[in-house]
């Protein structure tokens, strides 16, 4: 069954969570769809570089001020060559509010600001760093599907274990697991190495490579969903072939 608000999570700190998240994004973009990410990595606001120009409001001042019926106001479109639509609603913020948007009240403005993106948008990632903060459990406890991203490395395999324990232990689960830079056996996609990073823009491309090939697979997987097929030449996944 196809969903609509996806917690794609880092199984550890550096596995590319936000550059997936963005490129899952741009490929839902292409197959026309409209697409919302959220950044709840408050820590490394690694969504902010995607965005040119000043972010003001941000996620952090909509969960703090308690205005989280609409993510519109903190919303920045991504412009691409695709039918659909990109926004991004990113985290750049002082420390001081970082710190009050990890509280238990903002945590649960932002699976409010979840649940409304979800109404508005046909999808909505939202980038979560490893389950170890107020706002990584309530983007998961508030998402349709749970979604592990992690390298393919020993700690990679290692780490995707103690996540699912942690997602188990609010009462969720890991729907798929996607491994970057090469693939892993409990991972569902593997995405090779792409060629360009890092990168402040999608790269996902219709009649792309492998990258782009796996990209639309996982977001197949992630979304329980398929990309549009209908005719010779038509789609992204024909695109692809």
């Amino acid at each position: 069954m196809s969903e609509t608000t996806l917690a794609l999570v880092g199984a550890t700190g550096g596995a590319g969570t936000t550059r997936t998240a963005v490129e899952l994004a741009a490929i839902g973009a292409i197959d026309g769809r409209d697409v919302v990410v959220i950044d709840a990595a408050y820590a490394t606001q690694g969504l902010s570089e995607y965005v040119s120009g000043r972010i003001d409001p941000d996620v952090t001042t909509l969960v703090t001020e308690g205005r989280t019926d609409d993510p519109g106001p903190a919303s920045y479109a991504v412009d691409g060559d695709w039918d659909g639509t990109v926004r991004l609603v990113p985290a750049s913020a002082p420390f001081e509010r970082i710190a009050r948007a990890k509280r238990v009240d903002a945590a649960e403005g932002l699976a409010s600001l979840i649940e409304a993106a979800g109404e508005a948008a046909d999808h909505v990632v939202v980038d979560t760093p490893p389950v170890a903060s107020n706002q990584a459990v309530a983007a998961v406890t508030a998402a349709d599907r749970t979604a592990a991203v992690t390298p393919a490395t020993v700690h990679g395999r290692d780490a995707l274990e103690r996540l699912r324990g942690r997602v188990q232990d609010v009462g969720e689960r890991v729907a798929a697991t996607v491994a970057t830079r090469g693939s892993l056996p409990a991972a569902d996609v593997g995405l090779p190495t792409a060629e360009s990073e890092p990168v402040t823009q999608p790269t996902v491309r219709p009649n792309g490579g492998a990258y782009d090939r796996a990209i639309a697979t996982a977001f197949e997987v992630c979304f329980g969903t398929t990309l549009a097929e209908a005719g010779e030449g038509a789609g992204v996944l024909n695109r692809f072939r």
